[in-house]
Formats: C-alpha cells, structure tokens, sequence
C-alpha cells in the first residue's frame, strides 16, 4: 500500500510538470472550506488570509453513553481544536492548533502544512485540483507508561487529495494517507496506510450537503478487532465576510488525523455518532 501512495504522489508532481502551464481561469471553490468533515480537502487559504477556526465534537448523541442523560451528547465533548491557519501564497498554507485529543495520546500541539500542486481549469484543460497535506501531533500530556521517551509524543500524517468540481453542484474528492506513530501498543504497528472520499452536493450558493469516509487499510483495524471507520455527513455554510460555519454528525470522536484514522471505536448503527461543528473566520493580514 506504501508503494502505491507514493506511486501516486510521484505521478501528480510528474502532471504537474506536464499541464499546460498557459494561464487558464481556474475553478473556484470546489469546496468552501479547508476541511470537510473529517477530511481535509484541496483548498488552500488565500495569500495573507489568518483564519482562525474552532471546531468541536461532542459525546455519543444515542448508545448506552447518549440520549437524555447527557442531552443527546451535548454535555460531554469528546474532542475540541483551536487554531490558527495562515496562506503565505494562494497554494500554500501552515497552520498550528491545539486538540483535547481522543485516542491515547492528550493535549497536542498539532503542525500542518498543506501544499496545492494543480489546480482545475473551467475550461476543462486540467481537470482535476490536487494538494498534498502533512500534519504532526505532540502530546504534553504528563509522563506515564505510555509516554517514557520524547519521540513517543509525537505522530504524523501525511495525505494526497485529488478533487473535481463537476459540476456547479456536484464536487468529488479521493485521497491516499498514511499514518506513523511513534508508540503502539505491542500488538499493534506503527504505519497505518488509509483512503478517503468526499461528495459535495451544493444546495444553493452558500449552503451545500457534504459528506465523507476513511479507510484504515489493516486487519487490525476492523468491527471484529473493535475498529470502524470514520464517516461524516453534514452541512457547511458560507455565510458571508469571511465566515464559513459546518455542522456535522460523525462517529469519530478525534478530530486531527492522527486521532480518528487509527482509533475510531464508535459505531453508527449503534448510535456511537456525535454532533460536530466548526467555526472559521478569516481575516486579511
């Protein structure tokens, strides 16, 4: 599976290096946010945009653990990032953040850069928008049997979009990543090799139904070992002055990729899904 995801990512840097390189009017966002739900998705800030974004997932909204209770999950929050992210050119953004986490690393500082090599044309020249995403997580968490070396704090992702607008309603997304903790558990392993897909279906021009899924690609990462994958259906809205806001519903109760790629637990058929949200708003520096 390695050998494919960098097949792949060798393959994009070849085309771009083959696409007509002529100015074409490019098409504008195929997504109205960096992110989807879970998933990352090819769109890059602005050259000299801050955005500042906070998102959000709460506790099993049905199961044992939801309901009445804990008002349907609300009470309880299974995971909350605040970040800033800045465009330092119209392809290339950074961006740092701080998650509660879910999975057995807590408190990270989290790094990402996201690097968007082709862009689509209207004209249908190049059609297809590709990017490579790469983010690092380190848990402050205090020292424990978990946590006995520096390295065992860190862990990385790194992920390879490629997305089409098809229509002006209708917008694709698949991806390729591939994950590496520096500490498991003994019967586990370190590299954990995933897929995604995203749809977007735009309702009207600012509000669009969004959905996508992640893949974990091992035999110890399925319902029998206890695993399932992470799947999120939800709304992002653009509402205007540099504000996008997103709610979802998802069973992955992390919200960085080093979290709910390899330690999604919760089952939608067993009412293990969570309301989530998301706040950005951008600012011109």
């Amino acid at each position: 599976m390695q050998k494919i995801i960098f097949t792949v990512i060798l393959t994009s840097f070849i085309l771009m290096f083959v696409v007509n390189v002529q100015a074409q009017e490019k098409v504008h966002q195929t997504f109205k946010d960096t992110r989807v739900i879970n998933t990352h998705s090819v769109e890059t800030l602005r050259k000299g945009i801050l955005d500042f974004r906070i998102s959000h997932r709460f506790g099993d909204f049905a199961g044992p653990a939801g309901g009445w209770p804990t008002f349907y999950g609300l009470e309880n929050a299974s995971d909350v990032l605040i970040g800033l992210e800045y465009g330092l050119s119209d392809n290339f953004m950074v961006g740092i953040s701080r998650t509660k986490g879910s999975g057995p690393l807590r408190q990270n500082l989290n790094g990402l850069f996201k690097y968007r090599v082709m862009r689509q044309d209207i004209d249908g020249t190049n059609p297809v928008s590709v990017a490579f995403v790469g983010t690092f997580s380190y848990s402050t968490m205090q020292t424990s049997n978990l946590i006995q070396k520096p390295v065992h704090r860190f862990s990385y992702n790194l992920q390879f979009l490629i997305a089409s607008k098809i229509n002006e309603r209708i917008a694709l997304q698949f991806g390729a990543a591939w994950t590496y903790r520096n500490n498991v558990l003994s019967n586990d392993k370190n590299d954990l090799p995933s897929i995604s897909g995203v749809f977007k279906y735009q309702l009207s021009k600012v509000f669009g139904l969004i959905i996508d899924a992640n893949i974990p690609i091992s035999e110890l990462r399925t319902s029998a070992e206890g695993f399932y994958y992470p799947v999120g259906v939800g709304f992002e809205w653009e509402t205007g002055g540099g504000h996008v806001f997103q709610i979802n519903l998802t069973n992955a109760t992390g919200i960085m990729e080093t979290d709910y790629i390899p330690y999604t637990r919760s089952n939608w058929a067993d009412g293990e899904y969570r309301i989530g949200f998301t706040i950005s708003r951008q600012f011109k520096l």
